[in-house]
């Protein structure tokens, strides 16, 4: 669950929203700043709804609307997971399943020089950060954080990649950890990588293991709690009568 945010008795926080809807008043919270997200416009004091969907927020000050689709649309700090589909002498061209194809400049790693310019072909799988996303423009992205760390990106090899909705792959980048993974985690041991443009990698040492997990998560987008760890139980159930 998201922690709704104090002092703000207009919001619509976690109520369903529709394009028109006024989702903030912004005259009772004068000296704060906001961070806006997708499907959000400010209009004078008022944040309007662009698309319909869950309003939301997430300390300290970002507000977004979550709906859940299939085309993605870019959003300046969002991890993500893309397929490189060619190169060139700058750039590597990566689809992010968004409207248009990013570009991965081959300097933008950490210590990234023309003498260790990483070699992708196409069809590699990369865990990257967008870090422009400006209307009528290719993306651009980075395989490094906001300090030029690499951390958590770059590329993912084995494995198994699936395509699910937007809406899920917040689910299971939200906090606290979400049902499905939280029962996964207590009792198999894989690796995971989750991507906003409705993207998820899983790696394990068992090939049934990925199997597991993966069906877990395509299959947990519209369960409650309850229902999510109820099916990991199942799950596992099966596995071990397998194995």
């Amino acid at each position: 669950m998201e922690n709704k945010p104090s002092g703000s008795p207009t919001s619509l926080v976690d109520q369903f929203v529709i394009p028109g809807d006024e989702a903030l008043d912004l005259s009772t919270m004068s000296n704060q700043t906001i961070k806006l997200g997708s499907s959000l416009r400010q209009d004078g004091d008022v944040l309007s709804v662009m698309k319909a969907g869950t309003f939301k927020f997430s300390k300290p000050n970002k507000y977004w609307v979550e709906s859940s689709q299939k085309r993605y649309e870019p959003h300046a700090g969002d991890s993500v997971l893309g397929i490189v589909v060619d190169s060139k002498a700058d750039n590597f061209l990566v689809d992010i399943k968004g409207p248009a194809l990013a570009f991965l400049p081959v300097l933008a790693f950490e210590g990234g020089t023309r003498r260790n310019i990483p070699k992708f072909e196409a069809g590699t799988l990369i865990y990257v950060r967008v870090v422009k996303a400006n209307p009528g423009m290719n993306p651009e992205l980075s395989c490094t954080d906001a300090s030029g760390k690499a951390a958590e990106f770059g590329q993912l090899k084995d494995g198994y990649m699936f395509e699910s909705s937007t809406g899920l792959s917040r689910m299971l980048l939200s906090s606290p950890t979400c049902p499905v993974l939280d029962a996964l985690g207590k009792k198999l041991s894989f690796e995971i990588a989750v991507g906003l443009n409705g993207r998820v990698w899983v790696n394990a040492t068992s090939p049934s293991t990925v199997i597991v997990v993966a069906n877990g998560i395509m299959n947990s987008e519209f369960k409650s709690e309850v229902q999510q760890r109820g099916m990991v139980e199942k799950l596992l159930q099966n596995l071990k009568l397998s194995t």
